[in-house]
């Protein structure tokens, strides 16, 4: 017998890469106040599924390619005048509306919905395993190959043109690690979860973080935590496991915030 061969093992698996590639482009997401961007091209994504079942290509690709799309369609439109919580409202919610009504038009094709919007951990496969761990490894290579430019750009875009980084290219860098992390979570978490799973655990590391790297790292752990522990309670209590997962990492995030205003209260 195969080690791949129990579901829940696959099913670990699978939570915990899309955890450690999540949690830390999370950081940046929160740094950058972008929670409504990735929520966007998250949203994006079910168009992804649509097109790719019409097209017969893998969901990995069609959903890559429409996230990409939404995110570079954002980011573009967003330096012409728009406003951006304006225009991420109207995007996110367009695109996740045409996308179920392009589902809605797929004939002779059986597809499970919910599992897109929620996620389907269980069901996770050696092939679907295989293409979330090479997604989140290659979001974890290019956080680290731009890490220094990703920060100074985050933190003082004026600054970054000084030391000779352009902002927008770093911006670009950003686009495509959010969607390499949508099309590999989509199997996790679902369409309607994932933007919880960039921003929870990013939010939850904060108040114990002193230096960034430090925060994605504390994230990343907080990630693996809340997709195990969510995976585990799912399966003693006979929840939905995406939705339990999310549930956890936000339980996760209350006692983070509480014990963060206990800390102050002594220390004043």
């Amino acid at each position: 017998m195969s080690f791949l061969d129990s579901f829940l093992i696959r099913a670990a698996l699978a939570g915990l890469g899309v955890a450690i590639a999540a949690a830390p482009l999370g950081c940046f997401v929160v740094w950058r106040r972008m929670a409504y961007f990735g929520d966007a091209t998250a949203h994006a994504s079910i168009l992804g599924v649509a097109l790719a079942l019409s097209f017969e290509m893998s969901v990995f690709t069609g959903v890559l390619v429409v996230s990409l799309l939404m995110a570079t369609t954002v980011s573009t439109l967003s330096n012409r005048g728009y406003a951006m919580d304006t225009l991420l409202g109207v995007m996110a919610h367009s695109a996740l509306a045409f996308g179920l009504v392009a589902v809605s038009f797929l004939q002779g094709v059986r597809i499970d919905l919910m599992a897109y919007l929620f996620g389907d951990i269980l069901a996770v496969g050696r092939l679907d395993l295989g293409v979330i761990w090479t997604g989140s490894l290659l979001v974890l290579a290019l956080l680290w190959w731009r890490w220094s430019a990703l920060l100074t750009a985050t933190l003082n875009p004026d600054l970054a043109y000084a030391a000779g980084i352009d902002p927008r290219r770093e911006q670009l860098a950003l686009t495509i690690a959010l969607a390499l992390v949508v099309a590999v979570a989509i199997k996790v978490v679902g369409v309607l979860l994932i933007a919880a799973m960039l921003i929870i655990p990013a939010a939850t590391a904060r108040p114990f973080a002193a230096t960034p790297e430090r925060m994605a790292l504390i994230a990343a752990i907080i990630g693996g935590v809340s997709a195990l522990g969510g995976l585990q309670l799912a399966f003693t209590f006979d929840t939905p496991t995406g939705p339990t997962i999310v549930c956890l990492a936000a339980v996760l995030f209350a006692l983070s915030s509480l014990s963060g205003l206990l800390l102050r209260n002594t220390r004043t």
